[in-house]
């Protein structure tokens, strides 16, 4: 049914009464959502005073609740001078004791959902970065302007040294990667969420970063087929004639570990935990090949991957060269510096954009490759325990055989134009020189 319609405040309040009702309604468009409301008036005069009320109302909601105001700060010298709250100097709760309580119940009702070890990380941020830098200062003075202190702080080499308790000057650190920054801040929030439910604070202050509406996507430090082949190559060399008689073993065990996880996609966490009863060799009924299935423990939990007929002979000499008991580790803790001396003496340590290529640059390889070989997507996600929004923004962005050059080189069919001269639709744009005979040119 039509409506009749009326607008307020510049045309940014809707008043309008559908045809079904007595009563008006009143709608305004504030951070991306549609606010709307009855007015429960069935005159247009009391309709539009309660409209206006009603809109005022929420555009300073928007304000208060989207940017920081310093409302905590505010709110809380308000009390102080009503004296509806005690001394806020004696009684406000600082941001150590925020920390404190957040490492308390992040602790216990994360129990058994997440990696003890990223528990334990959590606590490390705040004990050397965050505490050191919030400190004793009351929670409620942790405004939008100290958070990007903080950054600053983090990200300027050039901040003054401090002194250890012995009178040194402490080393100058290189300025955090932007994943460890982001780390930081999410721990930092999450404290700030935590004194907010304890009423230590009445509104989280603006955290997002300034003049950063969006990071670089950079694809991830992988081996193209080329690069792989000579590490591979390399690592057989040491396995067969290894530098030193005592280094075999090691070698050995090092050249299987390439090939495994260029073979399976595993995270090198997740190929530290493995042991032999998580590894079953099984002949794939749908390729007809020996594969591995593989039970993997990680981050994301329990899942399954099937690996490629490469990895079935690594396997076996693994299994023959140590204690295949069900419970032992098969890789155990990554040969991180043999692994860097091999890439550093081929050239490898860091791909073409600068980025360094570690032990997950083999799982970043297996990926490159399978799409490369037009595996579905969504199964290499699945089989690597990730998304296929990761691999499209990560990983298939930057590989070649993803464009397909019969859909984007395509024309439209057209009838020849007459000798005018005129390019032709359906043809790619004319060059001149190359149609032009010999004496033209």
């Amino acid at each position: 049914m039509s409506a009749e319609r009326y607008t307020l405040l510049d045309g940014t309040v809707h008043v309008y009464r559908r045809g079904n009702s007595r009563f008006w309604q009143c709608a305004i468009y504030l951070s991306g959502r549609n606010h709307r409301s009855s007015t429960h008036q069935d005159r247009l005069d009391a309709a539009l005073t309660v409209a206006r009320e009603w809109a005022l109302d929420r555009i300073a909601e928007d304000r208060l609740g989207t940017r920081s105001l310093k409302l905590n700060q505010s709110v809380a010298a308000e009390l102080t001078v009503t004296g509806l709250a005690p001394n806020r100097s004696r009684n406000a709760k600082t941001f150590r004791e925020a920390a404190e309580a957040f490492v308390a119940e992040y602790e216990v009702l994360t129990r058994g959902e997440r990696n003890p070890e990223y528990v334990s990380q959590k606590g490390a941020l705040l004990r050397l970065r965050l505490i050191p830098f919030f400190g004793d200062t009351p929670v409620c003075d942790v405004s939008a302007g100290m958070i990007q202190d903080y950054r600053l702080h983090r990200l300027d080499p050039t901040k003054p040294q401090q002194l250890t308790s012995s009178g040194r000057r402490r080393r100058i650190e290189k300025p955090p990667s932007r994943s460890t920054l982001h780390k930081e801040i999410v721990t930092l929030r999450q404290v700030l969420k935590t004194a907010n439910r304890k009423g230590w604070i009445f509104a989280l202050p603006d955290m997002s970063a300034p003049y950063k509406s969006s990071g670089k996507v950079a694809h991830r430090a992988w081996f193209s087929p080329e690069e792989y082949k000579r590490l591979h190559d390399a690592t057989l060399e040491r396995a067969r004639r290894p530098l030193k008689e005592r280094w075999r073993a090691e070698c050995e065990q090092f050249h299987d570990y390439v090939v495994f996880m260029a073979n399976t996609g595993l995270r090198p966490d997740e190929a530290s935990r493995l042991q032999y009863r998580d590894v079953s060799i099984i002949n794939d009924e749908a390729t007809g090949q020996r594969i591995l299935e593989i039970k993997v423990r990680g981050k994301r939990g329990t899942g399954y991957c099937k690996s490629m007929p490469e990895a079935v002979s690594a396997f076996e000499r693994l299994s023959e060269r140590n204690a295949r008991e069900p419970t032992n580790l098969i890789f155990g803790k990554v040969q991180r510096q043999l692994l860097n001396r091999v890439l550093d003496e081929l050239g490898l340590k860091r791909d073409r954009e600068g980025n360094l290529r570690t032990a997950y640059s083999l799982r970043h390889t297996y990926i490159c490759l399978r799409l490369m070989e037009g595996a579905d997507i969504y199964q290499v996600a699945k089989n690597c325990r990730t998304s296929v929004d990761m691999i499209e923004k990560f990983y298939a962005s930057h590989i070649k055989t993803r464009l397909d050059t019969a859909a984007i080189n395509v024309t439209k069919a057209a009838s020849r134009k007459g000798p005018s001269g005129a390019h032709v639709a359906g043809e790619g744009p004319s060059d001149d020189l190359a149609n032009a005979s010999l004496e033209d040119r």
